[in-house]
């Protein structure tokens, strides 16, 4: 089983920040809507998996106190300094304790990451179930996952670069709907490159499954193939679940 220690270290925290910031960010207009046609423009928002801070510091622009959980300490360390008027806690999405909220939020596929053992199913429906009690009356639970099928298609090896990092990552889908992505990282120091790797593993989950166990919660649930004008690629969901008033 891969551990929290194993996930986004230093160089990858840094290179997930710098060059890959892009799903948060064209998250975040789709996800406010939600928010507001919800009926919540104000409140505490926790952010499970809440990376280097991008989507919490656009919630506190928007007016509302952010709590963001992250296993990864370096990525936290960016997460702080970028949004100093949010709250963030080294934590497990799923046994972190939860206060009263309007809203949780996971984007970018955090439900998948296989770095806990209480991750799968009965892991799910436990957290599920303690997000639907931490939520107050009407709040909402938005989040997104990724499921079979999800590599159909698409190069296995992938090549990205930036101004002073560079990521090779060797995707391979599995028959027992797990996903493992293998990352070498590349990172300048001063005239050299410094070299670090890191493997992910993830659970793929069927959209209906997931709303199935949503609605065995208690909650209301919309399955939306995308955040707002913001579209997903194949074998990706998002859910806006809704806490009964």
């Amino acid at each position: 089983m891969i551990t929290s220690l194993d996930s986004y270290r230093a160089d990858l925290a840094y290179i997930h920040d710098t060059g890959h910031g892009d799903f948060a960010r064209n998250a975040v207009p789709g996800l406010i809507d939600i928010l507001r046609r919800s009926g919540m423009s104000s409140g505490l928002v926790v952010d499970l998996g809440c990376g280097s801070g991008i989507w919490a510091g656009e919630l506190v622009k928007a007016g509302y106190d952010v709590l963001g959980i992250d296993l990864s300490n370096d990525i936290l360390d960016i997460a702080r300094e970028r949004v100093p008027e949010a709250e963030f806690r080294r934590g497990s999405l799923f046994d972190v304790p939860l206060p009263e909220c309007v809203a949780v939020t996971s984007i970018g596929e955090c439900m998948n990451y296989l770095f806990d053992e209480q991750s799968g199913k009965e892991g799910l429906m436990k957290v599920f179930a303690r997000i639907y009690e931490a939520l107050q009356p009407g709040g909402m639970f938005i989040f997104d996952v990724i499921g079979p099928g999800r590599e159909r298609g698409m190069p296995q090896k992938r090549w990205r670069q930036g101004e002073d990092w560079a990521t090779l990552v060797d995707v391979e889908e599995y028959s027992d709907h797990t996903l493992t992505r293998k990352i070498t990282s590349f990172r300048r120091v001063g005239d050299m490159y410094r070299k670090d790797e890191e493997v992910h593993k993830l659970r793929l989950y069927n959209s209906a499954d997931i709303a199935e166990w949503l609605r065995s919660t208690g909650f209301t649930v919309r399955v939306m193939r995308g955040y707002g004008a913001m579209r997903f690629t194949q074998a990706h969901a998002a859910f806006a679940a809704r806490k009964p008033l």
